[in-house]
C-alpha cells in the first residue's frame, strides 16, 4: 500500500508545462471569440433574431441542426423503414457478419402487412434450385439472360462518385448480378474490370508514361500508398480537365479509356467478358448517346451498347417525376465529358422524354433502338391508375397481335417511395403507388390481355431483406432492382446529405465529387461488400422459399402470400385483397 501511495504522489508530481499552455490558450482564445460573437449578435447583425436575443447559446441551435440529419439513426427511432434491424442486417450482410437476430426485432413490425405462407413439410435450403436467372427480350436476336434475380437499380456516374461507381461495378463483376447505369451515361468506372490489352487498344485512348514516371510512380507507391502515386502518375502522364475519366491499368502501367470517336467496327462485337452485366439507362437528356446539338447519336448508341445488355428508357422515377437533376457542384470536367455538357453548371434534364409525346411514338423508339442494338429494350415508369396503365397493356397487345417488336421487352415499376439524391420533397412520397399494389396492377392486367409472357416485370422500391424482396417476387416480379440497400453495402450511413447541397457532402465520399471526400473511399474493400450483400439476399430468398416448399423461385406466386390487416383481418385469397385496397 506504502508503494501504491508513493507512486501516486511521484505521479502526481510531474510537470506538463507545454500541455498547460496549449489548454490556456484555447480556453483564452476561445473566451476572445465569444466575447466578439456576443457583440456581433447582440449589437451588430440584424438579420437572425433569435440571435440577437439568445446571443452565443442560440447559435446552440445550428449546430444541433447541422447533425440532424447525419446523426439521427443513432440518436432517433427509425421511421422509414419498418424497423432498424433491417438496416442492421444490410450493414452485417455486407461485411460479412452474422446477419441472425436475437430475442425479437428492436422495433415492432407494421400490424398491416404481405407476409409469406409456410408449407407443411418444409424443404431443406439444398432443396431449393441455385438456378435464379432470368431471360429479357427472348425474341429479340441478342436476348440478356441474367445470373440473378436481383440487380443494382439505376444510379448515375455523377451523382455517384467515381469511386463509388467503380466499387459498385467490381461488386457487380464478381457477385455476378447486373448494373443499371443510370441516366447519367455508360462511363469509364463502369468498366473498372476491363483491362487494357493489346486486343481492345483499337477503341481505347491510351496514354503510357515516360521512364521518369514510371520510376515516380513505383517509388511513391512503396514510400506512400497506391492510390497517390497513381494521382501522381496520371497527373504526370495526362494533361487534360478530364483526367479522371481514364481509368490506369497496374500491370501495362497505361491509362486508357474508351475512345468514342473511333471507327463502330473497331469495337468489341460481344460484350468482353471482364465486365459486369449492365443495364443502360437512357433518360431524357439522352447523356452518353447524344451529338453536340443534343439529338440523339445512333451510332453512339451503337457503341454503347457493345458494352451493354439491355436498355432501359426512363420515363418517370418513384421520388422524381421531373428529369434528372445534378447540382453544379457535381458536374466536374470528368462528369462533363461523360454527358457532353459544360462543367460546373446546374444540371436539369427535361421532364419530357424526347421520344414520347404520346405512348405510340416511345413505342416506336423502342422499336428503333431494338433494331440498332439487336438487345432488349424496356422502360422504367411509376403507376397512379389502373386506367393510367391499361393503356400500356392494350398497345403492347396491339403490337403483338400485329407482329411488331416495337414494344417494352420489359417494364420497370418503381414505386412511390422510391428514393433519389436530388429530388424535389413534394415528389418524394405523394405521387404514385406504392410498389406492391402498382405490382399487382402491372401483372394482372398484362395477364388478363394476355402479353404477360411477352414482358418481363422488375420491381423498385425500397427493398432491403430477403423477405422484403419475396414479397414482391410473389405478387409478380421477376426480377428486383435495389438501390438504397446497394448504397448502404457501400458504405453509406444515410446522412441525406446525397445533393451536394447547401455546401455539404456525402461524409464517406460515396455519393459525391468532393475530391476530399473521395479520397478516403475504399473501392476495393466495398466492392467485396456489395458483392456479399448480394450473396445474402440470394441465400436468404432460398432460406424463404424452402420453408414456403417452393424448389424453384419461378413456382412463388400470390398463393404463396397472405395480408393481415391492421383489425387483424387475414386475407388468403391476396387477389381478393388488392381488389379491396384499389377500388
Amino acid at each position: 500500500m506504502e508503494a501504491l501511495i508513493n507512486f501516486s504522489q511521484s505521479i502526481g508530481g510531474y510537470h506538463f508545462p507545454i500541455l498547460m499552455f496549449l489548454i490556456q490558450a484555447f480556453v483564452i482564445l476561445f473566451i476572445v471569440i465569444s466575447i466578439m460573437l456576443l457583440i456581433y449578435d447582440r449589437y451588430i447583425q440584424r438579420e437572425n433574431q433569435l440571435l440577437i436575443n439568445y446571443p452565443l447559446i442560440g447559435r446552440l441551435r445550428y449546430v444541433f441542426y447541422a447533425l440532424r440529419d447525419p446523426m439521427r439513426q443513432y440518436f432517433g427511432d427509425e421511421k422509414f423503414y419498418e424497423s432498424f434491424d433491417k438496416v442492421k442486417w444490410v450493414y452485417d450482410a455486407a461485411e460479412r457478419r452474422s446477419a441472425y437476430a436475437s430475442f425479437s426485432p428492436g422495433q415492432p413490425q407494421k400490424s398491416a402487412r404481405l407476409s409469406i405462407e409456410n408449407a407443411n413439410c418444409v424443404l431443406n435450403t439444398t432443396d431449393v434450385s441455385d438456378d435464379f436467372s432470368v431471360v429479357f427480350g427472348e425474341n429479340a436476336k441478342k436476348p440478356f439472360t441474367t445470373r440473378s434475380v436481383f440487380g443494382r437499380s439505376a444510379m448515375s456516374d455523377g451523382a455517384i462518385s467515381p469511386e463509388g461507381t467503380r466499387a459498385f461495378s467490381k461488386g457487380a463483376y464478381l457477385g455476378k448480378f447486373p448494373i443499371n447505369t443510370g441516366e447519367g451515361s455508360l462511363t469509364s468506372n463502369f468498366l473498372y474490370t476491363h483491362k487494357y490489352c493489346a486486343q481492345n487498344r483499337d477503341y481505347m485512348e491510351v496514354y503510357e508514361g515516360t521512364l521518369f514516371a514510371k520510376s515516380v510512380y513505383k517509388i511513391l507507391k512503396v514510400v506512400l500508398n497506391q492510390a497517390i502515386s497513381e494521382k501522381v502518375y496520371r497527373h504526370m502522364v495526362i494533361d487534360s480537365a478530364d483526367a479522371e475519366s481514364y481509368l490506369f491499368d497496374l500491370s501495362a502501367m497505361v491509362c486508357y479509356r474508351v475512345d468514342w470517336k473511333a471507327p463502330l467496327s473497331s469495337f468489341p462485337d460481344e460484350v468482353p467478358k471482364d465486365i459486369p452485366d449492365i443495364i443502360f439507362q437512357m433518360g431524357s437528356g439522352l447523356y452518353g448517346v447524344r451529338h453536340a446539338d443534343g439529338s440523339f447519336d445512333e451510332e453512339r448508341y451503337k457503341k454503347t451498347m457493345a458494352f451493354a445488355r439491355m436498355t432501359e428508357i426512363k420515363m418517370a422515377q418513384g421520388a422524381k417525376q421531373t428529369g434528372g437533376k445534378l447540382l453544379a457542384s457535381k458536374v466536374s470536367e470528368a462528369i462533363a465529358y461523360y454527358r457532353g455538357v459544360e462543367p460546373y453548371k446546374d444540371l436539369f434534364s427535361p421532364n419530357q422524354f424526347p421520344f414520347a409525346h404520346n405512348l405510340e411514338e416511345l413505342f416506336d423508339f423502342m422499336g428503333r433502338l431494338k433494331a440498332l442494338s439487336e438487345k432488349p429494350v424496356g422502360v422504367k415508369i411509376v403507376i397512379s391508375s389502373q386506367e393510367g396503365f391499361d393503356e400500356y397493356a392494350n398497345l403492347i397487345k396491339e403490337r403483338v397481335d400485329t407482329g411488331s417488336n416495337a414494344y417494352p421487352d420489359f417494364i420497370t415499376v418503381d414505386g412511390g417511395e422510391g428514393g433519389s439524391g436530388a429530388a424535389p420533397l413534394e415528389m418524394m412520397m405523394t405521387v404514385g403507388m406504392t410498389i406492391a399494389k402498382a405490382l399487382h396492377i402491372v401483372d394482372s392486367t398484362l395477364r388478363r390481355v394476355g402479353v404477360r409472357e411477352q414482358v418481363k416485370i422488375i420491381a423498385s422500391e425500397k427493398v432491403l431483406t430477403p423477405d422484403d424482396a419475396i414479397v414482391l417476387f410473389g405478387i409478380g416480379a421477376d426480377y428486383v432492382a435495389i438501390a438504397r440497400a446497394f448504397m448502404m453495402s457501400a458504405g453509406c450511413i444515410r446522412a441525406r446529405e446525397c445533393s451536394g447541397a447547401h455546401g455539404r457532402a456525402c461524409p464517406v465520399g460515396l455519393a459525391t465529387q468532393d475530391k476530399g471526400k473521395r479520397a478516403s473511399f475504399l473501392v476495393e474493400k466495398k466492392a467485396k461488400n456489395v458483392a456479399s450483400y448480394h450473396g445474402q439476399l440470394i441465400y436468404g430468398i432460398r432460406n424463404l422459399l424452402a420453408i414456403m416448399g417452393v424448389d424453384h423461385i419461378s413456382k412463388l406466386n400470390k398463393k404463396n402470400l397472405i395480408f393481415k390487416d391492421h383489425t387483424g383481418k387475414t386475407y388468403m385469397d391476396v387477389d381478393q385483397y388488392f381488389k379491396e385496397a384499389i377500388v
